[in-house]
């Protein structure tokens, strides 16, 4: 299986469903981890538990709309594990509703937090990639980016953005053996889609050739896979986990 021995690993949105799985695996496969997101408290549990498997992890509280924010937990999480060298940028949030009806500021609070706080928290974290002359970055997108969707105009945006994103740094840092790819999930079981009424699971059920939701760790594999040298000739690639909802 993979070896992250060595590795220091940056996972945002690390307190709950795909990230916490995240966080979990790499430090299964040797990383140390530091888990951030908005809450500290939820994330030192994700961290307490990740010691508990003999590695060691850091919680950072990092709202990724906020600059400062995210210079200081980087700071921290170099100060106390080292230079990052797996950074998975999986927070978000969603303001759900049709275009016409859509506020600004739920716009600007999706893309401010979804897109612009993925390229500010990637450009905090490049020198160290730049410096050591290895690095894996893994962005996480969505199927809808690639689909479309009703009433999530400002996700879908950010998401879609996250694809350009992508390939763009790709470009530029595969001098410096620095490897840039994304994961589109598809209906995945998390406390984001737990909301779904009854109908609009069933609706998202019956697009998915395979017949049932994915899991946390359906992405966390994947994303433990892109972290790693197995994957090393692997960059600028969006990578489908989706039960073949999207094709």
């Amino acid at each position: 299986m993979f070896n992250l021995k060595g590795q220091i690993a940056l996972v945002t949105g690390g307190s709950r469903g795909i990230g916490r799985a995240t966080a979990k695996v790499l430090s299964e496969f040797g990383a140390d981890v530091a888990v951030m997101a908005r809450s500290l408290d939820k994330c030192e549990a994700v961290a307490d538990e990740i010691r508990a498997g003999g590695r060691r992890a850091v919680a950072v509280r990092g709202d990724l709309a906020n600059a400062d924010e995210i210079k200081a937990a980087v700071e921290k999480v170099s100060s106390e594990l080292g230079a990052v060298s797996i950074l998975v940028n999986n927070a978000a949030i969603t303001r759900d509703g049709l275009m016409l009806r859509m506020k600004r500021e739920d716009w600007s609070d999706v893309i401010n937090t979804n897109l612009t706080g993925v390229f500010l928290l990637t450009q905090q974290v490049l020198p160290m990639m730049t410096k050591a002359r290895r690095g894996r970055i893994i962005n996480l997108t969505s199927v809808v980016a690639q689909s479309g969707n009703v009433g999530q105009v400002n996700y879908i945006s950010a998401k879609a953005g996250i694809i350009g994103f992508t390939k763009a740094v790709a470009r530029e840092y595969a001098s410096r053996n620095i490897t840039v790819n994304a994961i589109a999930p598809g209906f995945i079981e998390t406390p984001m889609t737990s909301a779904l009424n009854e109908t609009a699971r069933n609706a998202m059920l019956e697009q998915i050739p395979l017949k049932r939701p994915g899991t946390d760790l359906d992405i966390a594999y994947a994303v433990a896979f892109l972290a790693s040298d197995e994957a090393g000739y692997i960059t600028g690639q969006v990578i489908n986990v989706n039960g073949g909802m999207y094709m």
